[in-house]
């Protein structure tokens, strides 16, 4: 049995949650909210936020025991990009691109 949770439409960079989700992947999930707690990035608190509405749709949905779970799979993709432009000097714009990411988490039980 599994149970995941997506958050979608984040506007984070997935490279600065990719950099948070490698820390917790395959860990036991009370020891993934013990690094995250610890973890000075922004992403730590969406990674967070996800990784307890999974937890919670394992214990509800599923029936599953919340202190046998682990992160099985957790993947951050690209979310659309939202393009503005910054006026420079001599009428020039430089492009800024501000990227937006979906993540999903993904538990199981250990047998």
């Amino acid at each position: 049995m599994e149970a995941r949770a997506i958050a979608k439409h984040i506007r984070i960079a997935p490279r600065k949650i990719r950099i948070v989700a490698d820390l917790v992947r395959g860990k036991n999930v009370s020891e993934a909210f013990a690094i995250l707690k610890f973890t000075p990035k922004v992403g730590s608190r969406v990674v967070e936020k996800v990784l307890r509405s999974a937890v919670a749709n394992a214990e509800h949905n599923n029936d599953m025991n919340a202190d046998s779970l682990y992160v099985s799979e957790i993947f951050v993709d690209q979310d659309s990009t939202m393009k503005r432009i910054h006026p420079r000097s001599r009428g020039q714009a430089f492009k800024i691109l501000k990227h937006s990411s979906h993540v999903t988490v993904v538990v199981k039980e250990r047998a």
